[in-house]
């Protein structure tokens, strides 16, 4: 799924470009952040439908993402995508990432609308959304 000019896209590339140092804990932070918000529209076992789907869609690229299922237990929620992006080099770990939240976004926004989803992401990564001049970005 190629960046489209989405304003989520453009977030996610956003991201991704900052960060460069700490990539797999970063990633994993990023998933944290977001699981919060979404789980609280549309519960634990959306959330992880749609994980699961985002990780099955995403290894056709990334043939190494592990699809285990996920805990309900923050701090192990993320445990499989934690051991796939260990192995990897910093530039897969990105790439993989920015693949996998575009196409979580993707599936979501068609589910619950992109203005939605949009909204959650922003509420989910707060401040780390800022473009590459600091400014934050706009639906303007």
């Amino acid at each position: 799924m190629a960046t489209n000019g989405l304003l989520r896209h453009q977030m996610i590339e956003n991201l991704m470009a900052r960060h460069t140092e700490g990539v797999v804990d970063g990633a994993i932070v990023l998933w944290e952040q977001l699981a919060t918000h979404i789980i609280s529209i549309i519960g634990e076992s959306g959330f992880n439908s749609l994980y699961a789907r985002s990780v099955f869609l995403a290894q056709s690229t990334f043939p190494w993402l592990v699809a285990t299922s996920i805990s309900p237990q923050t701090d192990h929620r993320f445990a499989g995508l934690r051991i796939s992006f260990d192995g990897q080099t910093r530039m897969q770990t990105r790439e993989a990432n920015r693949l996998l939240l575009i196409i979580f976004t993707d599936i979501l926004a068609s589910l619950i609308g992109e203005q939605l989803t949009t909204q959650m992401v922003r509420l989910a990564w707060g401040n780390n959304i800022q473009d590459r001049s600091g400014k934050e970005f706009s639906d303007e």
